[in-house]
């Protein structure tokens, strides 16, 4: 029988993507920034395409159908809607928005036929938060389940709750723009001096640093109901007819002014400490609505399972609550839950619920992205002189133990924005001085930020509370914030964080053999089976993908080696190999 291929793409807002499916299974799913370079590059996703089909051995034409995540015309009424409401405030908006949807937005389907030689008959459009809850569901490992979207905004729904049977999602309530958890928590990012749709994880690190004493404040700008539906007070916002700014005057008035982003960030400073309470009060705020959503999902459908998607299910404090607080027992979000997730959304909707194919496909890791083989990796270091070894990981093991800070690149990069074990900066997480050393030295960053750490599945109990660990679907993905086990917070304070929390990865010997057999290594040598690992990348750039591109930043940061698949780097020549 003929493999049945399709693609799904998501693009032209932030986090473009694309995710191939033969016969409903993931061949091959990346962010176009990964090969670009431009951090959320948001336009039509050609390289990320190319990639997909050249892992599967296929050309554009072969394509049986490609899926968008949205519908353009839907977006495009609300744009202009929003626009003539808010006249004349919205002009700016209005004239930059016509700018970019008559030239690229509204043309994706004559784009995608002229691209990939797609007929226009095999090219489908989902909705935004449909695509959502079918990449939340329809590679979950749940027969039947909740589902709760929550981002931004989409064609006109900001939220929504829905229910996954068999290959059917159905979307149940809504709630609509302008009214939107997900911009009411960039309105706060942009206050605090970080950029919107790439600061919002720092307003999230920042606020276990405060004290929540702006919850009466914040509560000002958000009416929410005991179901957990609500709306935004919209006179303390400007993101509906602004380009530049998220928040108005009236916001500054009530918490005062903005952060200047280009200040240095201390905590020693008193106003830092002020915007750290601001920080822990949006965050205070979004976990409780969240909360109530929830519990209104659990209503709705009686279930006792969630599927979560969209960019604010990447609030992993929120979710550690969710699993803890709510009604549901057991989560899933896959590791890609923001605008690049809803390309896999789009094709599995294609491929389960528009062809009514059995569902066959449940993501169990984040390992989608491309590989370079050895080959690759020894040309690009013989180029350049670098100084190698070919060695086992018992040295890396060592070196860690021992202090050094490593870059790790291993197989195919990660699907999704989190570093799971084949793209991360690795370190010994018992040392606190590990953590600012990374932070000013490496990744070039914010003193505040916070480093996960990376733990086998049978010592996570031991060392976090998290109960059932190896269980839950989204520590596999860094996706959970749980209590480090008071025993152990000293034992492991470069990854604890200032409240004794840490953002867990849960990591299996099952999907993941080399990492996991690393994390191992180093626990026989200090007794810990713990490492930190953080995202390999600078402040500002993607994460790496080609071994040029790790070996680039290693060189530029303080680093001590550097793993490229079977080859050691050292700054100086490898006197001791492992073979």
């Amino acid at each position: 029988m003929t493999t049945v291929h399709i693609l799904g793409i998501s693009c032209y807002f932030h986090d473009a993507a694309a995710a191939l499916l033969a016969d409903g299974r993931l061949v091959a799913a990346a962010e176009e920034e990964r090969f670009s370079r431009r951090k959320h590059d948001f336009s039509f996703p050609q390289r990320a395409i190319d990639f997909c089909l050249r892992r599967a051995g296929i050309r554009g034409r072969d394509l049986d159908y490609v899926v968008f995540f949205e519908k353009p015309f839907l977006k495009w009424e609300r744009l202009l809607v929003s626009c003539l409401e808010a006249f004349p405030r919205s002009r700016r908006l209005f004239q930059e928005a016509m700018a970019c949807w008559l030239t690229d937005k509204l043309w994706i389907k004559h784009r995608i036929e002229e691209r990939l030689g797609v007929p226009p008959a095999r090219i489908l459009f989902s909705e935004h938060h449909l695509s959502h809850a079918a990449s939340a569901f329809l590679c979950s490992p749940f027969e039947e389940a909740a589902i709760l979207t929550v981002d931004g905004a989409g064609e006109w729904a900001t939220a929504s709750i829905g229910v996954g049977r068999g290959t059917e999602v159905r979307l149940l309530e809504e709630i609509r723009f302008p009214h939107s958890l997900g911009l009411l928590y960039s309105a706060f990012t942009a206050f605090l001096g970080f950029e919107v749709n790439e600061g919002e994880y720092k307003v999230m690190g920042l606020a276990p640093y405060g004290e929540p004493r702006y919850l009466d404040e914040v509560s000002r700008l958000i009416r929410v109901a005991p179901d957990g539906s609500f709306e935004l007070d919209m006179s303390y916002f400007s993101f509906h007819y602004s380009p530049e700014r998220t928040f108005s005057p009236r916001f500054e008035r009530l918490f005062g002014p903005p952060r200047d982003p280009n200040r240095p960030f201390s905590l020693d400073d008193p106003e830092a400490r002020r915007y750290a309470d601001v920080a822990a009060s949006i965050q205070r705020i979004i976990e409780d609505v969240l909360l109530r959503m929830a519990r209104r999902a659990a209503e709705v459908t009686g279930l006792t399972r969630l599927s979560m998607a969209g960019g604010v299910a990447l609030n992993s404090a929120a979710n550690g609550r969710l699993l803890r607080e709510s009604p549901f027992r057991e989560i899933y979000i896959q590791p890609a839950a923001g605008d690049s997730g809803a390309a896999l959304g789009a094709a599995l909707w294609g491929w389960n619920s528009v062809l009514g194919n059995p569902r066959g496909f449940v993501m169990q890791h984040a390992a989608w992205g491309e590989e370079h083989s050895a080959g690759s990796v020894r040309k690009v270091l013989d180029s350049v002189g670098a100084h190698y070894t070919r060695c086992d990981d018992d040295m890396v093991a060592e070196a860690l133990a021992g202090g050094a800070i490593v870059g790790w690149m291993d197989g195919r990069f990660e699907w999704g924005p989190r570093a799971l074990g084949r793209r991360g900066i690795l370190a010994d997480p018992r040392a606190a001085a590990t953590k600012d050393r990374i932070n000013a030295s490496v990744k070039y960053r914010e003193p505040f930020r916070p480093f996960a750490p990376a733990v086998t599945s049978r010592h996570a109990e031991a060392w976090f509370d998290l109960p059932d660990a190896a269980r839950h679907w989204p520590a596999r993905f860094m996706l959970y914030v749980a209590p480090v086990v008071e025993a152990r917070r000293g034992r492991i304070p470069a990854v604890t964080h200032v409240d004794g929390t840490a953002r867990v990865q849960v990591v299996h010997p099952e999907t993941n053999p080399r990492f996991h057999g690393l994390i191992e290594r180093f626990g026989g040598i200090t007794g810990v089976p713990v490492l930190l690992n953080t995202s390999f990348n600078v402040r500002g750039e993607p994460i790496v993908n080609t071994p040029a591109e790790a070996l680039d930043t290693w060189r530029r940061t303080d680093m001590d080696l550097l793993v490229l698949g079977d080859f050691l780097v050292a700054r100086e020549p490898v006197r001791k190999a492992c073979r």
